[in-house]
């Protein structure tokens, strides 16, 4: 049982690393593929997302609109790299977008001068589970229309009985 565990793990590493390594990993996008950014209704509010309706987030280690996110924070909050100029869907202003430099050269998306990042743990679009994560040296949030951060949890409705939110739990440090 311990060796098909392990298999299971080794072979999702090895697809991970294959994604990564094929620059999947980072979400690319072209001029050609439609406004990259639009709003989509979550339980957070409307939140940001790409062209593909996966959450953007952003990091608040970045400095100003610097990217400190490499390696291993890059493998788990892809960048959203742009080829192209972008494009701000309905609800969103054209006036808040903008580009940074990467190492390497890619020009990464900001939206009011925050780097944006998707979550690997984000499998379906509108999912948000990186809301409030502490790693890498800092938190990751959603953002508003107005390009802030929305800091409260997708909490389930209070229960009938205590009249209490249940809290969310947030992944310690960079262990994923």
């Amino acid at each position: 049982m311990v060796t098909r565990f392990r298999v299971v793990v080794a072979l999702g590493t090895l697809a991970l690393a294959g994604i990564v390594a094929a620059g999947v990993g980072a979400a690319i996008i072209g001029k050609g593929t439609g406004a990259p950014l639009q709003l989509r209704k979550t339980a957070l509010g409307r939140v940001l997302v790409d062209g593909r309706g996966r959450t953007l987030y952003l990091f608040e280690a970045d400095k100003g609109k610097t990217s400190v996110c490499y390696g291993q924070c890059a493998t788990f909050w892809p960048p959203l790299v742009i080829k192209g100029k972008p494009a701000a869907g309905a609800g969103l202003k054209a006036s808040l977008l903008g580009v940074t430099m990467r190492k390497g050269g890619a020009h990464q998306l900001t939206y009011a001068g925050h780097p944006l990042y998707r979550f690997f743990k984000d499998a379906k679009p509108g999912q948000a589970t990186g809301q409030g994560v502490d790693a890498f040296g800092g938190e990751w949030y959603v953002l508003s229309a107005a390009g802030r951060k929305i800091e409260r949890s997708a909490s389930p409705a209070p229960t009938p009985t205590t009249g209490t939110t249940p809290t969310t739990e947030t992944a310690p440090g960079s262990g994923y």
